[in-house]
């Protein structure tokens, strides 16, 4: 396998600060004055956040190579989201609430959220060891 270099490892670290502050903001998993949580969050909900925050970071870093290397993956955004609803408060997601109601949220919604991060983190690590395996096999590219 290829070695990173300083700017994949950038580009990894910026996003995986980035994506941590977006969602645990809005959240309410950082305390913030704009979105606050009805529900306490549950114990499993920040291990869940900060390694998908990391997972999707490393992923991000893949994508910071030459443009010969650049490929799309569905399975990182959908883990990203799966995450973000895994780790969010059942009562808060507006969606959530006007599909099955505020006791649909809390009976069927909270329940079914950690599994929602176990599904969120496995597509995470499926779809970066892809892209690991992938960019590994480009050969770089050879300056003329």
């Amino acid at each position: 396998m290829r070695s990173w270099t300083a700017r994949h490892w950038l580009w990894a670290t910026v996003a995986a600060v980035v994506i941590a502050a977006i969602t645990g903001t809005v959240a309410g998993l950082i305390p913030n004055p704009v979105f606050t949580r009805m529900i306490e969050a549950p114990w499993w909900s920040y291990p869940v956040w900060l390694a998908a925050a990391v997972l999707s970071g490393l992923l991000v870093g893949t994508y910071a190579g030459p443009r010969t290397e650049q490929q799309r993956t569905r399975r990182g955004v959908v883990g990203t989201v799966l995450s973000f609803l895994a780790i969010g408060c059942p009562t808060c997601n507006k969606l959530v609430v006007l599909a099955l109601g505020t006791n649909g949220a809390l009976n069927w919604f909270g329940p079914v959220q950690p599994v929602l991060a176990i599904g969120s983190l496995a597509l995470l690590g499926f779809a970066l060891r892809a892209r690991l395996r992938t960019t590994s096999a480009c050969p770089s590219p050879v300056a003329a």
